[in-house]
């Protein structure tokens, strides 16, 4: 009987046999490499159970070329040269990894000078004794070459047979891509994330999908030319609206606080959730930032994005500038294209340090590059913060007060003045990942658990935005400050308005889609410390008026910027508001929406309207369609490569690394000594860190001592609260 050493040599003296053992090895070291030197995120068992199948489908097929050649010699050395590519990438990408928290691409691979300015003198630096593994299979492969263990299979295999083995892979990865798509949904048409991407479907299917990604964007890059910005600057300048001089510069020179409200949309604004007769409100600290007057409030304040969502809504507020028609502009344009956004100009113009801070992986939304290119100084992912856990965090990141307790450490060390974004989570679709004692916020009562569980949530987000004021306050940098606050994209999707529609003292059997339209609306609040000439305006704007607002508040004149919005505050804001969706258009007298045509103001349907209201509707339309047109060419085009009517320099991405930055903080702090800005040493290298107090929902709300306690009621409720995900 033969020994398993003597059948697997026994295997290696055939063809296909070789392939299934060089196929075994690179799918030991993809193991290896996914969750060793790789940062897949995972979340759950069916996440693990993808990354051990996609190794196979793309390894078998790109091998399996090496079938159809049918020389002995030939066929060996095509194997091994296809199987020393995979390998290639596969230890080529564990390596810029551990430097970039991110995976190659075809344009890192164009841009030698960009990997070479990234890695340099360090690059021997990035090895890892345990990389001695990604060699292994070559050891054996030479050892058993030099000893003849097993001999050339000198018998080619039928082009029938070749076919067969490529057929079979291709089938395999159709199902794995299938089985992709269940996880996450729109994987490769919306791109989340590289990390995703490797995560599901393997490295080759990444460089695959980046390739095809880039050819389309170089593509159209290629026949973008500066008679093109041209036209863009020209539709600027007639668009640009003055500041108004009661307003401009109000907030010169302070600290720039951006609060991202992960979808939370304005109807929450002063709602209170009716259960069982009472009625329990769901953001009482916002409300009173609403009406506060220190805080200019905007009530007809729309999103504007589209499969980007989130990505596209940062777009909008940073750049002025819309996200794409199809697929996100930070995943196919956002680390490439010559972008002035909102850190980079403050820091240009005011000497503003930037940074970012969010619970979720760096890789998401393909922040790593893009805030790069939008120069941001610092960018604090989950890996500067506290371990994701089950009871601290859910799939899109750390709840949002353990995010904003992490943050302190880093936004204590900045050098003031600063532009900060914080971005929140908790909030976020499915809205069921409270636990312990955040639980307690009443769930609606409705036949849609997700609509049951946004109000809790919500009530989350709220609470942790007051305890981040208050630490502020306590902190000092209250005083000095300027916080902007604004909702992202909406909560409940148009298909569960209807079941939303009671709770808001609607009737469902009458739900139009005016009532869609105007659910789109998010809050916009910029609350200015030590102000009082804030109100509640009704101007009618979108994501895309948010930059030049703040630009004027802060005493910078937008004329010279490629920023397609107007001035919220401005006397002569048009109020056209154009959302990414063909034919959606708001203006106060009149809303374009799926076809139809309704009266703002009154939500009346206006089913044939007269010579004066179509030529109004068309205008808007055109306007709205102009607009649009114009960000396109910009995002698509990457006009502003071309554009000379400011001097702000292009960024530095080289000069850009987001590696060990709080050690480059406290660098700073020391070169700069007594002259050093942060907040750490304007206290006497004292930290504020334990000034971030967050109490729980039900530190906040006891029970009546007469109600069950703690555990009990917390497991009957989280039981309550679990529903199935979409």
């Amino acid at each position: 009987m033969k020994t398993l050493r003597q059948k697997f040599y026994h295997t290696l003296s055939f063809r296909l046999g070789f392939l299934a053992v060089l196929i075994g090895f690179y799918w030991l070291k993809s193991m290896w490499a996914y969750h060793i030197d790789f940062h897949l995120g995972l979340e759950n068992p069916y996440q693990l159970f993808l990354t051990l199948i996609n190794p196979i489908p793309l390894s078998l097929l790109i091998l399996g070329i090496a079938l159809y050649v049918k020389q002995t010699k030939a066929f060996y050395g095509t194997l091994l040269g296809l199987y020393g590519l995979l390998n290639l990438l596969l230890v080529a990408n564990a390596i810029y990894f551990r430097e970039f928290s991110d995976f190659i691409t075809i344009t890192t691979m164009l841009a030698t000078s960009k990997v070479s300015a990234g890695l340099g003198d360090a690059a021997l630096n990035l090895f890892r004794p345990w990389d001695i593994i990604y060699l292994l299979d070559v050891f054996f492969l030479v050892y058993a070459w030099r000893k003849k263990i097993f001999p050339l299979d000198s018998r080619p295999l039928t082009n029938r047979l070749a076919i067969a083995v490529t057929s079979f892979s291709a089938l395999l990865f159709s199902i794995n891509l299938f089985l992709a798509e269940i996880d996450r949904p729109e994987l490769l048409s919306r791109g989340f994330s590289n990390t995703y991407v490797v995560r599901a479907l393997g490295l080759p299917a990444f460089l695959g999908y980046d390739g095809n990604q880039t050819y389309k964007t170089q593509k159209i890059r290629s026949e973008a030319d500066s008679a093109d910005m041209a036209i863009v600057a020209d539709y600027v300048a007639q668009h640009q609206v003055k500041p108004n001089p009661d307003y401009f510069g109000l907030a010169k020179g302070k600290n720039v606080i951006v609060l991202h409200l992960e979808s939370f949309q304005q109807f929450l604004i002063d709602y209170k959730l009716p259960i069982d007769g009472v009625e329990h409100e769901v953001a009482p600290f916002l409300n009173s930032l609403y009406h506060d007057q220190q805080t200019f409030s905007f009530a007809n304040f729309f999103h504007q994005v589209k499969a980007g969502k989130t990505s596209d809504s940062e777009t909008l507020m940073e750049l002025s500038l819309f996200g794409l028609n199809q697929g996100s502009y930070f995943v196919q344009y956002g680390g490439d294209n010559t972008q002035q956004a909102a850190p980079h100009i403050l820091g240009e113009l005011g000497n503003y340090t930037s940074a970012v801070f969010h619970g979720n992986i760096g890789t998401f939304w393909n922040r790593n590059s893009v805030y790069k290119q939008w120069g941001y100084d610092y960018w604090f992912d989950q890996s500067y913060m506290s371990k994701a856990t089950q009871e601290n965090s859910f799939q899109y990141g750390l709840n949002d007060k353990v995010m904003f307790a992490d943050s302190i450490k880093y936004l204590e060390r900045l050098q003031q003045p600063f532009y900060t974004k914080f971005i929140t989570v908790s909030n976020h679709y499915p809205y069921q990942n409270l636990s312990g004692d955040e639980l307690g916020f009443p769930l609606a009562k409705t036949k849609d658990d997700t609509i049951n569980g946004y109000f809790a949530t919500a009530n989350y987000l709220d609470a942790s935005i007051k305890a981040f004021f208050d630490y502020l306050k306590a902190s000092g940098l209250y005083d000095n400050s300027i916080i902007v606050m604004y909702g992202d994209h909406y909560g409940i999707s148009n298909s569960r308005n209807t079941e939303l529609a009671s709770l808001i003292g609607k009737n469902p059997e009458t739900w139009t889609d005016y009532d869609n339209a105007m659910l789109q609306r998010v809050p916009f609040m910029i609350h200015i410390p030590g102000m009082d000439k804030g109100f509640i305006s009704q101007t009618f704007g979108g994501e895309v008026d948010a930059l030049p607002t703040l630009m004027h508040l802060m005493g910078i004149d937008n004329q010279a910027f490629i920023q397609l919005g107007q001035d919220l505050l401005s006397k002569d804001n048009q109020q056209i508001v154009a959302f990414r969706t063909s034919n959606h258009v708001i203006a106060p007298d009149y809303t374009s929406y799926a076809g139809k045509i309704y009266k703002t103001e009154t939500g009346e349907e206006i089913t044939n309207p007269d010579d004066t209201t179509s030529v109004r509707v068309q205008e808007i339309r055109d306007a709205a369609k102009q607009q649009l047109s114009m960000s396109d060419k910009v995002q698509t085009g990457d006009l502003l490569r071309f554009y000379t009517g400011n001097d702000l320099p292009k960024v530095d991405i080289s000069a850009i690394s987001y590696i060990d930055s709080f050690e480059r903080l406290i660098a700073i702090e020391q070169e700069l000594g007594k002259q050093s800005k942060s907040l750490y040493s304007q206290l006497g290298q004292k930290s504020t860190q334990s000034l971030f107090q967050a109490p729980t929902y039900l530190e906040l709300n006891p029970p009546p001592p007469s109600e069950p306690t703690t555990k009990a009621s917390d497991a009957e409720m989280s039981e309550s609260s679990s529903t199935p995900s979409d």
